[in-house]
């Protein structure tokens, strides 16, 4: 006598080999890590990060005008205008300190990585 496995044990199965794939790709989403400019200024000024592991940096730009992050180590220059937000991926960095800068306000927008 032959047995027949029910569909529905079939899809449950499906479902959860397809839920188990979707989890693993949430997992490996890099950490997104928030960073406000407001009145020519970084908030924080020092992030910190695990070095060997890539990350986004959430930019907000609170000022009406617009602000140049800008890191020559890093290889970073992105303008980010006025009001508005943008995310930046960041390569894994080794352990070490990472400065940046608002290039538009070099004078009072500093800051810098590190990576730990």
């Amino acid at each position: 006598m032959r047995q027949v496995t029910p569909i529905f044990a079939v899809g449950a199965l499906a479902g959860l080999v397809i839920g188990a794939l979707a989890a693993g790709a949430f997992a490996a989403d890099p950490p997104e890590i928030a960073i406000t400019i407001e009145k020519n200024r970084f908030q924080p000024e020092e992030i910190r990060v695990k070095a060997g592991q890539p990350f986004v940096l959430v930019v907000t730009n609170k000022d009406a005008t617009p602000e140049e992050f800008e890191s020559k180590e890093l290889r970073i220059e992105k303008v980010i205008p006025g009001g508005k937000t943008l995310k930046i991926r960041v390569r894994a960095l080794k352990a070490g300190s990472y400065p940046f800068v608002g290039d538009f306000h070099q004078a009072t927008a500093k800051g810098r990585i590190v990576a730990e």
